[in-house]
């Protein structure tokens, strides 16, 4: 996140993203069987299970890539655990599900589809510059918007968007 760009705050709630990966899951439920789900650490997680346990999947794999930053800059990429060449298989990843929280700049899921070229890539929201890499999301976001995950927040006062509001 580059702080001085990312001016709008899209703040989720438990329920609401909870809601959301279900959102997620009905789209997703149309697309055939899955055999398994990989999901992108950390931020997919939570909506893999939620999809797996929707979806009726119980292989679920992990990528882990991380980026060197300071939670101001999204850095360079390094996987630090790659997929289980068995989810992989010599098909490219047909008929895996991969699932991520956010695709934002697109490079976490570049490198994902890299690994996995066959595979459906779903993330509960998008923003512009990386949904083209998502063949289904829920929210497509604006650029601009920082999302507040429910795993990131804890309970405190949110001002106003409009400045202009006291009184």
């Amino acid at each position: 996140m580059e702080n001085q760009q990312q001016s709008k705050a899209f703040p989720v709630s438990w329920d609401q993203f909870h809601r959301d990966c279900r959102a997620l899951s009905w789209r997703l439920a149309d697309k055939g069987e899955f055999k398994a789900i990989v999901c992108i650490t950390r931020g997919g997680l939570v909506p893999a299970g939620i999809i797996a346990r929707e979806l009726g999947v119980r292989m679920i794999e992990t990528v882990c890539i991380a980026s060197y930053h300071d939670y101001d800059d999204q850095g360079e990429l390094r996987v630090i655990k790659p997929i289980d060449p068995k989810v992989v298989g010599s098909d490219g990843g047909e008929g895996v599900l991969v699932i991520d929280d956010l695709v934002d700049t697109g490079k976490t899921a570049r490198v994902v589809r890299e690994m996995l070229p066959k595979a459906h890539f779903a993330a509960v929201y998008a923003k512009p510059m990386g949904a083209e890499l998502a063949d289904t999301i829920v929210t497509e976001l604006s650029q601009d918007t920082w999302v507040y995950f429910p795993w990131d927040m804890g309970w405190q006062f949110q001002p106003p968007i409009s400045k202009d509001t006291a009184g």
